[in-house]
Formats: structure tokens, sequence, C-alpha cells
């Protein structure tokens, strides 16, 4: 008859069989084809920002409108004691809002001096592609007023149009709020 494992052995045991059948981690090389995103819509048109380039997405906010600034700035909310601005990002490139408040959420960008939120229609979620399908867009796209915030797309079922909120955060346009 065996002899009797001490709880030690035991666990030693359990260890050794869990190392065993563990599947590994994805080495560098296969994560390093991988490219994530958030995944948004504004109108029509389906949007994916670079996952270093939103800190974080919100429901929409109450905020307190401004006098003195253009329509598509909502107004300044309180996020955990910082002053959050509002951007109506469908706004700002000629789109209306969606009339769905429930879909809307606001992505929070932080970039340099900036710290503004960028509300949009809806948002889907993290979108994962393969590094290698990332198309360059064409100069005469059709997107219009966004198309010098693009930074290609993803041919999927739909297209997917890489959209970068740092770019957006420097341009002049997007800083001069005033009216």
């Amino acid at each position: 008859m065996a002899e009797s494992q001490t709880a030690f052995e035991l666990l030693l045991e359990i260890d050794q069989r869990c190392r065993l059948l563990a599947a590994d981690l994805p080495s560098q090389e296969t994560r390093q084809h991988g490219w994530s995103g958030i995944g948004f819509r504004i109108g029509e048109h389906w949007y994916v920002a670079p996952m270093g380039e939103v800190s974080e997405v919100l429901h929409e906010p109450r905020y307190t409108l401004l006098p003195g600034v253009k329509p598509w700035v909502k107004g300044v909310a309180n996020l955990r004691g910082r002053l959050l601005p509002i951007m109506d990002l469908c706004g700002f490139f000629g789109h209306e809002l969606s009339a769905l408040r429930k879909q809307r959420r606001v992505l929070v960008v932080e970039h340099k001096e900036v710290f503004a939120g960028l509300m949009v229609d809806e948002v889907a979620g993290m979108q994962h592609f393969e590094q290698s399908s990332l198309k360059t867009a064409a100069s005469g796209s059709e997107q219009g007023a966004i198309t010098p915030y693009l930074r290609g797309y993803f041919p999927c079922e739909q297209v997917w149009w890489v959209f970068s909120p740092f770019a957006l955060a420097q341009s002049p346009g997007f800083l001069d709020v005033a009216l």
C-alpha cells in the first residue's frame, strides 16, 4: 500500500500537473501582428481609435452648458473632480448626433495639454484586427471633414476607419471653441 502524502507533497504534485497542462502565453511575435482599438460610430460610418489614444469610455454624463462656444461644444462635466469638456464629435464633422441617447458614449482623450470628451453615436467595444490588413486611406476619401484624422482602414464585413483622437486634439480647428 502506498504511503500517504503530506499536504505539501500533494500541493507540489498538483502544481506540477498544472504546469504540464497549462497553455503557453502567446509569443511576442504573435502579439505584434495584432492591432486593437475602440470601435465607435458617427452617423453611418464605423471608426476605430487606437487603444493608446482613448483613456476611457463613459456613458453620456450630465454636463453644464457653456455660453459663447461653438454649437458642437456641448458643455463641461465633472469627472472625478476634473472638468471634462464634452465635444459633440458628430457636430464637429457636420453630422447630426443620434437621437438615441442610450447608445451615446463619450471617448475620453488625454493628450499633452488636451483633456476632452468626444461624444459619439455609439461604441462597439474593443475591435481586433491583423496589423497586415491595415490599408492606407486614398487621398480622395469620401469621408469629408474627418479625412485629416484618418490613418487608414481595415476592410472587413464593414469598413473600420482608423481615427486618431490625438491628431484631432492637436488640430487648431478643434482647439478653437469660442464663437
